[in-house]
């Protein structure tokens, strides 16, 4: 950036983030990482963890993290239920599904008393692996649900009868922090936030934290962080390293070890309806990936 560019009162990411002298050159190879075990095989499958990959800032890789994440649980034995939780459907297209084709998705469910969860699942192409869908239809639950009783509650209501059949249940939320979001929240054991290493990313943290410590003290005791995982990271620009290495000094052991990095390799899998385990399995994405699902593991 030119020193006239600054002049004109544009924010500098090396003034944002200053450069110590004794920082690595990428902090993401250099922090020590914790072992990874093989994932122990299951005698029997059940009760679910609910977990919610939520930030409200879009374009984060929360969509992306919940296919692979739940492709990469799915290919070490454990059954997944993937909850598409956005009215925008972008989890439903991401596994291959048309949303504006289906008669019943997650809207029915929350709203029509007979409408059940075993009406509204499908097989997804990934063994072990099913799909809750949506479609632009939630949109209207948000505000449909405020006149109900109990309203935080009903996403958890729901899955309820199925919480027996799965390992892992990931909820895919929209991109905001209102009552759909909240539902996510309640319903869940633990949250994942995708946070791209990009400054404006980093402000919103905060709020998202209130937020989930909010629906501790009110709704969901329960409820903890599992982890911020740092996604479409590069760590050729100095400010991904900068804002990584913030993330890791603000958060520490909540930061998830398993960094997922910028590739042109995730949008070429939301075209082809198909984690990245199986459109690019021997990829560094998918190797990412399945380090992220014996994290998630080990921290369950």
């Amino acid at each position: 950036m030119t020193s006239s560019r600054r002049n004109e009162g544009q924010a500098d990411p090396g003034a944002l983030f200053p450069v110590e002298a004794n920082k690595p050159a990428d902090p993401a190879l250099a922090r020590v990482k914790r072992a990874l075990p093989e994932p122990p095989p299951l005698q029997r499958h059940g009760p679910a963890r609910v977990i919610s990959l939520c930030n409200q800032k879009g374009g984060v890789g929360k969509t992306t993290s919940a296919i692979n994440l739940g492709a990469a649980l799915a290919e070490v034995g454990r059954r997944v239920l993937l909850v598409d939780f956005d009215p925008q459907g972008a989890l439903s297209v991401g596994l291959g599904v048309q949303p504006h084709q289906l008669d019943r998705t997650t809207y029915n469910l929350l709203m029509e008393r007979d409408v059940g969860i075993d009406d509204t699942l499908l097989k997804t192409a990934v063994p072990g692996v099913d799909l809750l869908p949506s479609n632009i239809d939630l949109s209207a639950a948000e505000i449909q649900l405020v006149g109900e009783v109990a309203r935080e509650q009903t996403l958890a209501r729901a899955l309820a009868p199925v919480l027996g059949d799965y390992d892992f249940v990931l909820i895919d939320c929209q991109p905001s922090l209102g009552l759909l979001t909240i539902n996510a929240l309640t319903a869940s054991h633990g949250v994942i936030i995708p946070l791209e290493c990009e400054f404006f990313s980093l402000r919103g943290v905060a709020l998202l934290i209130d937020t989930i410590e909010k629906v501790q003290q009110r709704l969901n005791p329960d409820l903890k962080l599992d982890g911020i995982l740092a996604t479409m990271y590069d760590g050729r620009t100095l400010h991904s390293r900068e804002v990584f290495a913030r993330v890791v000094e603000a958060f520490g052991d909540d930061v998830f070890d398993t960094v997922i990095s910028r590739t042109v390799r995730f949008p070429e899998t939301t075209v082809a309806g198909e984690p990245i385990t199986s459109w690019a399995p021997t990829s560094s994405g998918a190797k990412a990936y399945r380090d992220l699902a014996r994290e998630v593991i080990s921290r369950s």
